[in-house]
């Protein structure tokens, strides 16, 4: 069977430092038939001629130039014009392992399954780290990998287990995205797209392999507290509202998530008059959803920890838990 076109996207947005790194590790992928898709989202640094150097570099790149319009509107952009049956998102502060694509491809071959997950590496914000991973891979055997039907799946990732809603590092069938993007001015993307996402798949394969380094960066759009930051309880809530109509076998997982959810908004929020709402929701919510969580096996233990100690009350639990995240 030849070997099928993986589309790569890499959203590109003032990360000029970083953005040699994360290209870096692409094109040296292990696995050659790549079309990778740089979309240079109005950048007002050096980043966007960077861009166009390492299209020059590899014809395997194709460069879009657009006004900023965010992550979501920059992903979907590419969206729009991969031609791959594969497709996988990369941001341009993170890279991959030398032979991240090349695993996950013959994990999805192997497996018959529609999406693979690998592991992640979280470093530090130093983009003088090298890229080039190149650590030798277990070869894929019984004790490599794990398999999860798409009931298995929704559920590890509400309950927030082994897998997580991230859209990065991870391969999918492109036909998944035919009817689905990102929403546009709105943190938290991926778990926007999460249920429908991974709704569509019979199988999810995960490694067991470190194949993709997330770089921590305090500055980035997730590093400080802004009212944005509640487009996860809205996002949680809507979603709330639709698995207990179409699919209430799952409901509890995604109160699970919305409790963990409104503990982290809590406890990251300013205990100040103009946060007042948002405080007052989350606690409301805490309140609603805690003696459920709390009697469901399935919750993991952070939560519970959490809401033991919401029986403190609001005030006494976010003076000790403050700007510590339950996430």
């Amino acid at each position: 069977m030849a070997e099928q076109l993986v589309t790569v996207i890499v959203p590109v947005y003032n990360v000029e430092q970083y953005l040699s790194r994360c290209l870096e590790s692409v094109v040296n992928q292990t696995y050659r038939h790549l079309e990778i898709i740089v979309v240079d989202d109005g950048s007002t640094d050096g980043s966007g001629k960077l861009c166009d150097q390492w299209a020059e570099r590899d014809p395997r790149i194709r460069v879009i130039h657009k006004n900023n319009g965010g992550l979501s509107d920059a992903r979907n952009a590419a969206l729009d014009v991969m031609t791959g049956t594969l497709v996988m998102m990369v941001d341009s502060d993170d890279w991959l392992h030398t032979s991240a694509i090349e695993h996950l491809y013959k994990l999805m071959r192997t497996t018959d399954a529609d999406i693979a997950v690998g592991e992640w590496t979280e470093l530090n914000n130093d983009p003088a780290t090298p890229a080039r991973t190149t650590t030798p891979l277990t070869e894929i055997g019984q004790h490599s990998f794990k398999v999860y039907d798409r009931q298995q799946t929704l559920q590890d990732i509400f309950y927030q287990k082994s897998l997580n809603h991230s859209s990065c590092g991870r391969l999918f069938k492109a036909s998944f995205f035919d009817d689905i993007r990102y929403p546009v001015g709105k943190l938290y993307e991926d778990l926007a797209i999460a249920y429908p996402l991974y709704g569509k798949t019979s199988r999810v394969v995960q490694s067991t392999e470190p194949l993709y380094n997330y770089m921590h960066r305090p500055s980035s759009i997730l590093g400080t507290f802004t009212r944005q930051r509640t487009d996860v309880l809205d996002i949680l809530d809507a979603l709330e509202r639709q698995v207990a109509t179409q699919e209430p076998q799952l409901l509890p997982a995604v109160d699970s998530r919305r409790l963990s959810a409104h503990f982290n908004i809590l406890l990251l929020s300013p205990q100040t008059a103009e946060y007042r709402d948002v405080t007052d929701r989350c606690w409301h919510v805490i309140k609603q959803l805690r003696w459920r969580c709390l009697t469901d096996k399935n919750v993991r233990m952070k939560n519970k920890m959490g809401i033991l100690a919401s029986y403190m009350g609001k005030h006494l639990f976010t003076q000790l838990f403050k700007n510590k995240q339950v996430n």
